[in-house]
C-alpha cells in the first residue's frame, strides 16, 4: 500500500477589516489564525471616500512592524490593501478561508448576516469565526480612538508601534 500523495492545495485565509488602528485584539485573532492557513493575507479595506485615522500604507507599515516578532510557524503573512468587497478581494488573492474575529453577541450578529451575504456573492468560500481571548475581548479600534481623542493612554490596548505612532491631541 502506498501513501497517499502530499496535498498541494495551499489554504489561504484572508482576514480583512479596517485596522484603524491596528490592536492587540487584531493581534490576537491574527495568533489563531495562523493554525488555519498555509497563507494569512491581513486585507486592510481603503474607502476613498472615508478618512481614516491612518491612511491605507500607514496601516499597512503599522501592521506590518507589529508582527515583527510574531510567530508564525511558518505561515506566510502578506499585508495588502482592497477597495471594495471583500468577496472580490478574496478572489484576487485566491483566498478560500475568511477569517472573523468576534467579541460579543453584538459581533456575531453582525458578522452572521455578513457571512450571509458574502457566502451568498462567494459559495465557495468558507467563513471562520474566532473568539477573541477573554484578555482583549474588550478592545475595539473606535474605543481606542475614543480614548486618544480625550488625552487617554492606550498603550495597553495597541502595539507599541502603533501607540507612538498615534496622533497627539493638543
Amino acid at each position: 500500500m502506498t501513501a497517499p500523495a502530499a496535498a498541494s492545495h495551499r489554504h489561504i485565509a484572508l482576514y480583512p477589516g479596517s485596522f484603524d488602528p491596528m490592536t492587540l485584539g487584531h493581534l490576537d485573532v491574527i495568533g489563531h489564525a495562523l493554525r488555519l492557513a498555509d497563507k494569512l493575507i491581513i486585507a486592510v479595506g481603503v474607502h476613498h471616500e472615508k478618512r481614516g485615522l491612518f491612511d491605507g500604507a500607514e496601516r499597512v507599515a503599522l501592521i506590518e512592524e507589529s508582527l515583527k516578532d510574531v510567530d508564525t510557524a511558518g505561515v506566510e503573512i502578506e499585508v495588502v490593501t482592497f477597495d471594495g468587497l471583500v468577496v472580490d478581494a478574496m478572489r484576487a488573492h485566491s483566498a478560500t478561508i475568511m477569517i472573523r474575529g468576534l467579541r460579543d453577541t453584538t459581533d456575531y450578529n453582525y458578522e452572521m448576516q455578513m457571512a450571509g451575504m458574502n457566502g451568498t456573492m462567494h459559495p465557495d468560500i468558507s467563513i471562520v469565526f474566532l473568539p477573541a481571548s477573554p484578555a482583549v475581548r474588550h478592545i475595539a479600534a473606535s474605543l481606542v480612538r475614543q480614548i486618544a481623542s480625550m488625552g487617554g493612554d492606550i498603550s495597553g490596548f495597541v502595539p507599541a508601534c502603533v501607540a507612538k505612532r498615534f496622533p497627539k491631541r493638543p
